[in-house]
């Protein structure tokens, strides 16, 4: 823990006299060093030392830049680092219920984005932490009101998650691979069910309904069940898109029905709505939905409903679905000390908005479209780390937890662990081929997938059964059976 009084500040004063090895624009290794360096104890580092053969390397080292260059870039450099120790300071004293030091933090780091580049790197994230700790110090009741980030209707929401499906690869992963595991657990069924949890454009489901067309005998009869905000409006947005993917449907020659579900708030629906039919395979598909239903481990006031996860959960595992997918961040934003939820945040965002700018960097031949779908992107991320940094009790739905806490729920709730196989491995590896940003990377842990950028895993998926459901053979394995190809 880092305060502002804490006498650090001759460890600062080394890391800025020491930090020339440090390149801003890799903001995912910058800020991890940045991290741990200023945590560190400075008088227990020892001076860089030459190697033996270091005299070789300077013959070969490229030409210096010039001097108004360095100079610019050793400012960038000494300005990351102090924004960082800023920020630490800055969350503690908020932490601490320190106003008066927390204002002065804040005029501090407002002087120094004032004079570095705040469009890309540390300075682009500081500005966005330092908005969400402003919030939450000087707006808490407006901060709470608009989730964080300010209020935004149903079809903001949407808009904004239509751009960072554009963006980068992430909510593209979670389809595919879902879908995958969906077409698997749907083989030698001829009436199939999907419950969506959040339809958002129904962009999940026309790469299903294209492989169910394909599929040896013929496709069979599917029906989606999509559940959504109600519209304010006047417009039935749920039955506008079951149209589209009905249209669709008719064009591959599927047998298609679809029904919408208007609800707030996932833990609003009821078993009931969703006329589960007996009979047919059922897949309950989830991406990045949970979370919301998640409440304070601490307990406290305000909260979500403590058995809101675990009703839904519940119920889901009791209409014996055959697959349930689901997508969640791969992250701890759910700890009752804001502290620790503040340093958790900062490491997981400064790696997703690297990761944003990377595929920037790569699109950049591609015109000012894709510049602006990454900045309308990077929207969708601010406001999520907003409402993690910015608010508590209901007003705070953006409780991300790690794979490994999900396991224990899910498998708490009576449902059990499917390995995704090799198919869906397969399809995400083929997905970042689309993607020209080079960090990105899925691993396979124990049968789930993670995507994440520079070895850092950012969004994973997994697929569960309710106990005493059996598998098709295409899961038994975790090789063969249809493929989204």
């Amino acid at each position: 823990m880092i305060g502002a009084d804490d006498g650090s500040d001759a460890g600062i004063d080394y890391l800025a006299s020491s930090a020339v090895h440090y390149n801003p624009t890799d903001l995912t290794s910058w800020v991890d060093s940045m991290l741990g360096e200023v945590s560190a104890d400075p008088l227990s580092r020892a001076p860089p030392q030459m190697g033996g053969d270091s005299w070789t390397d300077q013959l070969y080292a490229p030409p210096l830049p010039p001097p108004a260059a360095a100079a610019a870039r050793q400012l960038e450099e000494d300005s990351g680092i102090r924004l960082v120790h800023l920020l630490m300071s800055c969350g503690d004293a908020v932490h601490r219920g320190d106003a008066a030091l927390a204002g002065s933090l804040m005029d501090e780091m407002r002087l120094i984005l004032s004079r570095v580049n705040t469009s890309f790197g540390i300075g682009k994230v500081a500005g966005y932490f330092l908005d969400a700790l402003c919030r939450r110090l000087y707006s808490p009741a407006a901060a709470a009101v608009g989730g964080g980030g300010g209020a935004a209707s149903p079809a903001e929401n949407e808009i904004l998650y239509h751009h960072f499906y554009e963006a980068c690869p992430y909510l593209k992963f979670a389809h595919f691979t879902a879908n995958q595991a969906i077409l698997e657990a749907f083989e030698g069924h001829d009436r199939v069910h999907v419950v969506d949890f959040s339809l958002m454009h129904g962009l999940q489901w026309p790469a299903l309904i294209q492989a169910l067309a394909l599929r040896p005998g013929g496709p069979p009869f599917l029906r989606i069940t999509g559940i959504g905000p109600p519209s304010h409006d006047g417009r039935d947005h749920l039955r506008e898109i079951g149209l589209r993917l009905a249209d669709l449907a008719r064009s591959v020659h599927v047998k298609f029905a679809f029904r919408g579900v208007a609800a707030t708030r996932l833990d609003d629906v009821k078993p009931w709505m969703l006329q589960v039919v007996a009979g047919e395979a059922l897949a309950v598909n989830s991406v990045l939905q949970l979370h919301r239903l998640v409440g304070d481990p601490a307990g406290g006031e305000a909260l979500p409903p403590p058995a809101a996860i675990d009703s839904v959960l519940g119920w889901v595992a009791g209409l014996k679905p055959k697959i349930v997918t689901v997508v969640e961040q791969e992250a701890d934003h759910n700890k009752p000390d804001f502290l620790e939820r503040f340093t958790e945040a900062l490491f997981y965002y400064s790696t997703m908005f690297d990761s944003l700018e990377g595929g920037k960097s790569a699109s950049a031949g591609g015109g000012g479209a894709a510049q602006q779908t990454a900045a309308v992107a990077e929207v969708y991320l601010q406001r999520e780390l907003c409402n993690v940094v910015c608010c508590e009790g209901l007003a705070r739905v953006e409780r991300h937890e790690p794979l490994t806490q999900w396991r224990n729920r899910l498998g708490r709730a009576g449902l059990r662990a499917v390995h995704l196989g090799s198919n869906a491995f397969k399809q995400a590896r083929m997905l970042l081929t689309l993607f020209s940003g080079a960090g990105y990377c899925v691993e396979e842990i124990d049968g789930c997938l993670t995507l994440g950028w520079h070895s850092r895993p950012l969004i994973s998926a997994s697929a569960w059964t309710a106990t005493g459901v059996g598998n098709s053979p295409a899961h038994s394995g975790g090789v063969g059976g249809a493929s989204l190809n």
